[in-house]
């Protein structure tokens, strides 16, 4: 398991990582898209 988050870690350092983590942070400003992401993790959590 520490060997996935060693990898995940080494991701958000590289440049490819930080556009991410840039474009992930964009869309959580959004509130529109926020509350799109709420309610899918909402039905997601109702199904278990």
């Amino acid at each position: 398991m520490s060997g996935l988050l060693a990898k995940i870690k080494q991701f958000s350092r590289s440049p490819q990582g930080q556009r991410t983590i840039d474009s992930v942070r964009r869309a959580a400003s959004d509130p529109r898209k926020r509350e799109k992401a709420g309610s899918i993790l909402k039905r997601l959590r109702g199904r278990r």
